[in-house]
């Protein structure tokens, strides 16, 4: 029960880790990047969003569709539409 208790809390304070950060596309608009200044700045961030959904992943232990379907989202969350 206990181990229950302490994974539900954990995964809400990484939930709202990253949910606190800007989305990349934000953080371009709010620079007021454009062209290739935009595209090398979403290029940098997706790549700097994909490390940290790997290490979240890896510290939640998943694997298989849980570690695609959680990884699908990350990206989602972090880079924004």
């Amino acid at each position: 029960m206990f181990k229950k208790v302490c994974l539900v809390i954990g995964l809400a304070f990484a939930g709202s880790t990253f949910a606190q950060d800007a989305t990349c596309v934000a953080n371009a608009a709010e620079k007021k990047l454009a062209g290739a200044a935009k595209n090398s700045f979403l290029k940098k961030c997706e790549k700097d969003a994909a490390a940290k959904c790997e290490i979240a992943s890896k510290e939640k232990k998943l694997a298989g569709a849980a570690k695609s379907s959680f990884s699908k989202k990350c990206m989602k969350d972090a880079v924004g539409a």
